[in-house]
């Protein structure tokens, strides 16, 4: 008796088992969904949305996306959080969520260490230092020397409150030794706005929000704070390039899947979006938001990850940047 139990078991583990690895193999068989934390409409949407269309394509099923904006991505990432770790829902993990949040918040309600799996990266965002261009300011050397005779007495513009362009901001100011007067703006718009009415003759911002004034000529760009140059501006030096050694800020996202999602299952959706980012075509639109993809293996992406949320863990500390 205690054989034929026994026997039982293990046949019905053997079946268990089988019966998932089927459905693993035959992963994604009904739609996918994507959660991504902020509005639809933003660059980061766009992005998540050129995405869906390719691995649509690819996997010969829908995937859709699904926003969850507002709350500095709280409820977006605890939605994803608690979905079910079957593949079915993946998550645009943005530098703000996976990186900022952990810096801003003393009891954040999800942990992107421990209730996430890093997947694979989609995107590098990056950032522009840019100026009214009626100000004086030609180059970012012209800045520094100013704000050195003035400390504090030039403002500068910032598209809210605790994100990576502030972060960045920071990072900026601390490396160079200068004091420029935060204005916090609501927003990109808000802040874009502000600078050609020159409320505030300088600030940090995306490709994406600043570029179409930089090719109408209202605003002028000083540096990019990214490690290379990017793509939409191949003329505007980094600010590493112009002195500052080693000086790294911009945003990211990728893609995030909750925890115990199956490696098998992971692992595929990995080498699917990497194969989807190497097509030109999505290449071109990435750049057309202010985008630039983001080739990397999840161990290079997780490294980058965790030594990110070091980074601006110090920055806020340095600044007094208190957590809330």
């Amino acid at each position: 008796m205690r054989i034929a139990t026994t026997l039982s078991r293990l046949l019905g583990a053997c079946l268990l088992a089988l019966g998932a690895a089927g459905a693993q193999a035959a992963y994604p068989d009904k739609p996918v969904r994507v959660l991504v934390p902020v509005p639809a409409g933003q660059a980061t949407d766009i992005a998540a949305r050129i995405v869906a269309d390719g691995l649509a394509k690819k996997w010969n099923v829908p995937v859709f996306v699904e926003n969850r904006p507002g709350g500095a991505a709280i409820p977006g990432m605890v939605a994803g959080r608690d979905a079910a770790p079957d593949g079915y829902t993946l998550i645009l993990g943005t530098s703000a969520a996976l990186v900022v949040n952990p810096t801003l918040f003393k009891k954040l309600s999800y942990s992107p260490t421990e209730d996430f799996v890093l997947v694979t990266p989609l995107f590098r965002n990056p950032l522009l230092i840019v100026a009214n261009a009626d100000t004086p300011y030609k180059t970012l050397d012209d800045l520094v020397q100013a704000a050195r005779k003035a400390p504090g007495e030039i403002n500068w513009g910032v598209p809210g409150m605790g994100n990576t362009q502030h972060l960045t901001g920071e990072l900026f100011k601390t490396t160079a030794g200068i004091d420029l007067f935060n204005i916090i703006f609501q927003g990109s718009a808000q802040m874009v706005t502000n600078l050609l009415g020159k409320q505030v003759t300088v600030g940090i911002d995306s490709i994406a929000s600043s570029l179409p004034n930089i090719q109408a000529g209202k605003i002028r760009p000083l540096a990019l704070t990214g490690a290379s140059r990017a793509p939409q501006l191949p003329d505007v030096p980094t600010v590493a390039e112009l002195g500052y050694p080693g000086f790294e800020g911009e945003g990211f996202g990728g893609i995030i899947v909750p925890r115990n999602t199956p490696e098998a299952i992971v692992e595929k959706i990995a080498a699917d979006v990497r194969a989807v980012l190497t097509d030109d075509a999505v290449e071109r639109k990435f750049q057309e938001v202010g985008m630039i993809t983001y080739d990397a293996d999840r161990q290079a992406w997780a490294e980058h990850v965790r030594k990110e949320a070091a980074k601006w863990a110090e920055v806020a500390r340095r600044a007094g940047i208190q957590p809330q």
